[in-house]
């Protein structure tokens, strides 16, 4: 049995979070997609913690964590996240496995994405310039080396050359990027002697075998599905699937096989980096949301964008990733709001519409709000559902009937414990 647990919006929803506090009730929790510029923030017994490419069912002792094939990892950043960890006691060998087929992420991609993004000028991406974006180029280009590489004599060889044709593709770009690459790969290959100290297995197999063991699997996303690089903001997007399509090809597991999509995201929404928001505030309000919900990137520390929940991508999230269930998050941060508004609409070409069109940019859509009324009481001592207030409840209620999905879980807290299921 495989469930699927995603974000909905635009990243940096709490999955982190949700998938800490669902890893209880699986075996197996298996990463399929993205790199590093993924941060998933946990929190419990007093003490936060970040994880950017290891599966944040890391904690929990009786779960095995799996780094998919559809994964890109950046072995200097592995290394630290590995280094964060030793004071917890977790036997990583054995409780941390990564596929042989998923692709790594050299120093020299690191500098092609700071040189592609100079170029751009003002038209850049928003990268978090870890080199996600030349990582999967290579991939796609059949050009990457892959963690299987590692187990064989000509690794470095292999390694030498396409950093070698990285830096040829430097000088193309023709911007000014300053660099030492003697000094990066001397932390790059100490990195990589870490990583080949843990458990590499083809992963896919793996994942067959726990099926018929009759295992339950817990596939983890990162980022949102507006990231998508297929449905998301294109090009404002980042390099993977981030739908629930990901799973498959970032796990090797059937479509057949997956039963519930839990879907995650904000009572509000949030964007980091460039590219469209139609919902975006940038007066009172959307500072206060920032500030109350803390609202700076895991990875990068970046302030976020802030504004309304936009109804009209949320729908279309759901549709294309077949939710089942729904998680909201961080309800907590919109107490104190009188009014609290949904955008259900867009004004488009001079008509209104309920989906998401091919172009959101502002210059082409208007977001069209339905207010409804706020609540002020502190949520974060909440402990059940039936003490949510009243305006909380009618909020709920009103998503649901627009989303026709039902609403699972209520975070009121970024500790594990204030969750509220429904």
């Amino acid at each position: 049995m495989v469930d699927l647990l995603l974000g909905l919006q635009w990243g940096d929803e709490g999955k982190g979070k949700i998938v800490d506090v669902l890893t209880k009730d699986y075996d197996i929790i298996a990463r399929f997609q993205g790199g590093p510029n993924a941060g998933h923030t946990l929190e419990f017994d007093g003490i936060k913690h970040v994880l950017h490419t290891i599966p944040s069912g890391i904690f929990h002792k009786n779960a095995i964590n799996i780094v998919g094939n559809g994964v890109v990892i950046d072995p200097v950043i592995f290394r630290k996240e590995l280094d964060n960890l030793k004071k917890f006691n977790i036997d990583i060998v054995s409780k941390l496995l990564i596929s042989r087929k998923a692709h790594l992420i050299l120093p020299t991609h690191r500098l092609l994405d700071a040189a592609s993004e100079a170029a751009k000028g003002k038209a850049k991406i928003g990268s978090t310039l870890k080199g996600i974006g030349p990582t999967y180029m290579d991939k796609t280009g059949r050009n990457g080396m892959r963690v299987g590489d590692l187990e064989f004599s000509d690794w470095k060889q292999k390694y030498r050359a396409l950093a070698d044709k990285h830096e040829a593709m430097i000088g193309f770009y023709n911007v000014d990027v300053q660099y030492d690459l003697a000094e990066l790969e001397t932390e790059f290959f100490e990195a990589i002697e870490s990583l080949r100290k843990l458990t590499f297995i083809d992963s896919e197999q793996y994942l067959f075998n726990a099926q018929a063991e009759g295992k339950k699997i817990l596939a983890e996303g990162a980022q949102g599905s507006l990231l998508d690089i297929d449905f998301g903001t294109y090009p404002y997007v980042t390099s993977s699937n981030t739908t629930a399509a990901g799973a498959c090809t970032g796990l090797g597991v059937p479509p057949n096989k997956i039963e519930r999509v839990f879907g995650i995201f904000k009572a509000y929404a949030t964007r980091v980096g460039s590219g469209p928001f139609p919902t975006e505030l940038f007066d009172q309000d959307g500072e206060t949301m920032g500030r109350v919900g803390n609202e700076f990137g895991a990875t990068t520390g970046r302030p976020r964008r802030c504004g309304w929940l936009d109804l009209v991508a949320l729908k279309y999230a759901v549709q294309i990733n077949g939710v089942t269930d729904l998680m909201m998050m961080k309800a907590d941060v919109l107490s104190g709001f009188d009014k609290i508004k949904v955008c259900t609409a867009y004004h488009y070409k001079g008509e209104s519409i309920d989906h998401l069109p091919y172009n959101i940019e502002s210059n082409h859509v208007t977001p069209i709000y339905t207010e409804l009324k706020g609540w002020s009481a502190d949520l974060t001592k909440l402990n059940h559902a039936t003490d949510l207030p009243k305006a909380l409840n009618d909020y709920i209620a009103f998503l649901e009937k627009e989303l026709q999905v039902p609403i699972k879980i209520v975070s009121v807290g970024p500790d594990r414990l204030q969750t509220i299921h429904r």
